[in-house]
């Protein structure tokens, strides 16, 4: 138990068919639009301002602006009950309100410490600019390397939200407004007090509680998202349900929200929902087309993975234009839209050259290159299945090329880790690199719990039928062209422009149905991927309560009582699946780095480099300031090169020729860990077993890091240990 005493308070510085379909807006019966012209003119100065004013802008009537009244009222209560969801758990599990400052940081473990560490730099700095030009001329991270963090490490949250809190403060210190409660903390055990700090004007708080409200507002959109791809406000219902129901394999923001995905995902919701309704429209708004290009350049800022979504999505899409679902006039102009944010987004991560050799950016030229092409391939090819594949292939086979003919031009292989880790699913090959991602469990193929958690939520029987019955009218309507010979194929240009047109109203379900299945195949691949999958499944879930796929089922109310049977069979699970949540209780304790990190502030010189495992490295740079050599973001090529030096203290290699590779990245202090040398995720992936492949010659040997921890003379000397960690020290020869 911990005692907690108040010590200050301290202060800191459309169309009609749209809108028949859309339930957001949508009117009894009526077309509520007004023309342009003489009609809006004849209107002007008719309507007062406030809410009948926005209400007469929008075309609604008032029982639709009533509804959509209603829709937004639901999807703030969602939002909300989704924040105070994840503000509870994280408090919970760490107890995080009594930690010290100290003890913040030490719970920001691996990535997370990396990430926050440029958020302190900016916040800690005399000014905003020279904070900015501190993490975009970093000497601390791999030293004595001279690095642009916001082009390597996707750091443009970090950005905001130090500028937000400099201004909260600021504002807040101007006005005399205190901004955070500070306390005494009792910890027990013999242990010294710590003060712990709550409120706003605490750094960690405001990063963490930015974190959650923007995971709120996700909610709300997602409840939006149902309902508007169901038609129905009870598709919205039954997607968030869903989404709590398995929240444990929907996100994991509640205990790691540093991580990317906590700031990038959200973007992807609203993303894909302008993408909905630009499919649903038969003739979208330049101003849709912006907004899908904003909101896609925002979802591919924060995180070096977005590229390969954008992959998957770019690749239904293209999918469903191929079957006829799509234009081709909408898909070049997505196309367009996908190109222009690539560029934006190359430019703002300062010439990151990962973006313009990934496999996104060569899909978008190779199917652009297709579609401007598809007049020569259907002379080729005669309309139906031949003319399918030939597509297929054709994109396949030039976005690979493409790919890695730009990667040897420019000499970029950051990403080649990507292409050893895909193979490795297929195939026997095993390297360094690799196995440090196939020995961690969330890089391994999908465990099998993860579907039987979604048998007993519901959520998997009720995307099997709704895919189910999209598969089934593809069918029919692919069997209906092949049947006529492909005489509609030449009519494709238009297909969206025909009112009423059946193939355009489907076009949204089968990329919908598509792209969950690139999403089943990642997340089969990798395990941490369902991320991406399971709230796409609670998505598809929303069309359970859609007219279009159960008309058969009969009358509404019919309808409504089947949806709710459901929603009744999915709380059974998913009631103690948030039980089972609300069970976490923790407190956040690691002593043992905590004396590690306070003895190397106190120990060690400022320019004292430090090398030793990734997730160390990241809390010794966060908290002590130190230079450190490796760390966490294996993204890059010299970093990856790096890090296996460094790793070469766990080999069973000579301590001389450890020695030496540490020398040449300038270390001066290596943190010595033995559960990195005994520790066993599984057979063959302990960190001498790792080395084992990629030092044959050494195989049998006595790992020098079991060595180290019983004499490390004459090569280093032991200068700190306790239970986990020792620090050696490198020595080295006078000349």
């Amino acid at each position: 138990m911990v005692a907690k005493n108040r010590k200050q308070t301290g202060k800191s510085p459309a169309t009609q068919t749209d809108r028949d379909r859309n339930p957001l807006v949508s009117a009894s019966g009526k077309s509520n639009v007004r023309r342009a012209g003489r009609e809006g003119k004849a209107a002007t100065g008719s309507h007062p301002n406030g809410l009948p004013g926005i209400r007469h802008k929008l075309g609604l009537s008032p029982s639709a602006a009533a509804k959509l009244g209603v829709t937004l009222l639901l999807a703030a209560l969602t939002g909300y009950l989704h924040w105070y969801h994840l503000s509870q758990l994280f408090e919970n599990d760490r107890h995080f309100s009594h930690l010290s400052n100290l003890e913040k940081e030490m719970a920001f473990r691996t990535e997370m410490g990396l990430y926050y560490s440029y958020y302190k730099t900016i916040i800690e700095a005399p000014s905003f600019l020279e904070g900015l030009h501190m993490v975009m001329n970093d000497r601390l991270t791999e030293h004595p390397l001279v690095i642009n963090t916001l082009k390597r490490f996707n750091l443009y949250p970090e950005v905001v939200l130090a500028s937000w809190y400099r201004v909260y403060t600021g504002v807040m210190g101007y006005f005399g407004i205190p901004t955070k409660m500070c306390w005494s903390i009792n910890r027990g055990e013999g242990l010294t007090p710590v003060d712990s700090c709550e409120g706003m004007g605490d750094p960690a708080y405001f990063y963490v509680a930015c974190v959650f409200l923007q995971n709120g507002l996700m909610m709300s959109l997602f409840f939006i998202y149902g309902a508007y791809l169901s038609g129905s406000r009870l598709g919205g219902i039954v997607t968030t349900m869903c989404f709590f129901f398995n929240h444990g394999e929907s996100t994991r923001v509640m205990w790691t929200p540093p991580l990317r995905e906590s700031f990038s995902y959200p973007f992807l919701v609203l993303q894909m929902l302008l993408l909905t309704y630009i499919l649903r429209t038969r003739s979208p708004s330049r101003t849709a087309m912006v907004a899908l290009g904003v909101s896609t350049l925002c979802f591919m800022l924060p995180w070096q993975f977005a590229q390969f979504v954008l992959l998957t999505q770019v690749a239904s899409l293209f999918a469903s234009y191929i079957l006829g679902y799509l234009s081709p006039g909408k898909m070049q102009s997505i196309l367009v839209t996908h190109m222009v944010t690539l560029g934006v987004c190359f430019i703002l991560m300062f010439g990151n050259s990962m973006l313009l050799t990934s496999f996104y950016a060569s899909s978008l030229v190779s199917i652009w290159a297709i579609i401007a092409l598809r007049d020569q391939f259907t002379k080729v090819f005669k309309p139906g299945i031949i003319i399918w594949v030939m597509q297929g292939l054709a994109w396949v086979g030039s976005t690979v090329l493409l790919k890695f003919m730009l990667s040897t031009v420019l000499g970029v292989s950051d990403d080649a880790h990507i292409s050893g880790l895909i193979k490795s699913k297929f195939t026997s090959y095993k390297d360094f690199h690799t196995m440090m991602y196939t020995c961690a469990a969330e890089f391994d193929f999908m465990e099998l719990k993860t579907p039987l958690r979604y048998l007993g939520t519901l959520l998997l029987p009720i995307n099997m039928l709704v895919v189910a019955l999209i598969v089934g009218r593809t069918i029919q309507d692919i069997v209906r062209f092949l049947r006529d010979g492909g005489k509609t194929s030449g009519k494709r240009d238009n297909v969206d422009e025909v009112a009423g047109s059946e193939m355009a109203a489907k076009g949204e379900l089968v990329y919908h149905s598509l792209q969950l299945v690139a999403f089943t195949v990642l997340a089969i691949l990798i395990m941490r991927l369902k991320l991406f999958l399971t709230p796409h499944m609670c998505i598809m879930a929303s069309l359970i309560c859609s007219k279009q796929l159960f008309s058969w089922v009969g009358e509404r109310f019919k309808h409504q009582v089947l949806v709710f049977a459901v929603m009744a069979g999915m709380a059974i699970q998913g009631v103690a699946n948030l039980q089972a949540q609300w069970a976490i209780i923790g407190e956040f304790s690691n002593l043992p780095q905590e004396e590690l990190l306070n003895w190397i502030q106190d120990n060690t010189g400022p320019d004292s480099v430090f090398a030793g495992a990734m997730p160390t490295m990241a809390s010794v740079k966060l908290s002590t300031g130190r230079p450190i050599v490796n760390h966490p973001h294996y993204e890059d090529a010299g970093l990856r090169e790096r890090t296996k030096l460094v790793y070469s203290m766990y080999s069973r290699m000579s301590g001389e020729t450890v020695k030496s590779n540490l020398m040449k990245l300038g270390v001066d202090f290596f943190v010595l860990e033995d559960s990195w040398c005994t520790r066993q995720t599984r057979p063959g992936c302990s960190m001498p077993e790792i080395w084992d492949i990629e030092d044959p010659e050494n195989v049998g040997k006595i790992p020098l890091c079991t060595l180290m921890a019983k004499n490390s003379r004459p090569h280093f000397t032991t200068v700190f240990s306790n239970d986990i960690y020792e620090v050696l020290k490198v020595t080295k020869e006078l000349r």
